[in-house]
């Protein structure tokens, strides 16, 4: 579902379906949003990706609950249970198996070893997300602990910086400031905590959702964060006057959002439809590099796909 992300504080709940549950919407000036088709030829033309060929698998050993990239080194992070484990695509240590990442035919996919693993939060423990400061220097990772650890990765091997301490039983997601200042944390008890990570305090907390906050992003400016909860709710936050400002109600919890880069849109993903990705499990998490030519999943079946994106 996307919606306009200057959208106020009525939802969307009164919207009908025809067929297919509506998932783009055009919001104008005081007016309800009406359902909006795409079509045919916008999924054709230049710079639209028409395929993802999977190229790396990364053997994890446990479900893959939370994966990000590296963008400067060209590393990727996945998380397990209790550990992530770090990966090198430049690395030359791999060897070939056909149709590991779950493509069609017989593709030949390079299977690249973990570099090093991370301990972090409690061994028995699923890490739900984990989060790089924009000069790729500091991990964050939080998960179905009341713990979120702060990794040091500006030395020559990743080395554990502190533990931040929180009452909530699980974090859920994780953003960071664009100025790598600020991480916020969405808890299990609907909060969303405010830390300095500088300072390794929790700054402040933003109340709102009435079950658990699921997801998290912020506007590359720092200015605004949207969450969204199981509670079925979007909430738009002020992070300079510290407040929410507007609410979406959907129909249904939210387990995944992203900001368009251009301001204009917010992309939310709900439980009642899904994003199909040819895996042989779940697709539980994913991240995309900043040049737009990688997709990395992590899936149910105790591994993470790299995949090439062919335009």
């Amino acid at each position: 579902m996307m919606f306009d992300t200057n959208f106020g504080s009525s939802g969307m709940s009164g919207i009908s379906n025809i067929g297919r549950p509506p998932y783009s919407f055009l919001r104008l000036d005081n007016q309800s949003p009406t359902p909006v088709p795409f079509t045919p030829d916008a999924f054709f033309g230049p710079g639209i990706p028409h395929q993802a060929k999977a190229i790396h698998c990364l053997d994890h050993g446990e479900v893959v609950c939370a994966v990000t990239i590296n963008n400067a080194t060209h590393q990727i992070y996945t998380g397990g249970k209790g550990t992530v484990k770090l990966w090198d695509l430049n690395s030359t240590t791999s060897n070939q198996s056909p149709n590991c990442g779950g493509s069609s035919g017989q593709s030949i996919i390079t299977n690249k070893t973990c570099i090093t693993s991370l301990e972090c939060l409690q061994r028995d423990k699923y890490i739900r997300s984990i989060k790089l400061t924009q000069d790729g220097r500091t991990l964050v990772v939080g998960g179905e602990s009341s713990i979120l650890s702060i990794w040091d990765l500006g030395q020559a091997s990743p080395h554990p910086k502190s533990e931040l301490t929180f009452t909530a039983p699980a974090c859920y997601a994780l953003a960071v400031s664009p100025d790598s200042k600020l991480c916020f944390s969405c808890c299990s008890n609907g909060n969303i905590g405010v830390w300095d990570i500088h300072n390794r305090i929790l700054v402040r907390q933003y109340q709102g959702h009435a079950e658990g906050a699921s997801c998290v992003d912020i506007r590359p400016d720092g200015t605004r964060l949207w969450s969204g909860g199981l509670d079925k709710t979007v909430r738009c936050w002020d992070l300079r006057e510290h407040c929410q400002i507007s609410q979406v109600d959907l129909s249904a919890q939210i387990f995944s959002l992203g900001y368009c880069p251009t301001g204009d849109w917010l992309a939310v993903g709900l439980e009642t439809d899904q994003v199909e990705v040819k895996e042989n499990s779940s697709v539980l998490s994913c991240d995309i590099s900043l040049d737009d030519k990688l997709l990395v999943t992590g899936s149910g079946d105790r591994k993470a796909t790299v995949y090439e994106i062919i335009y």
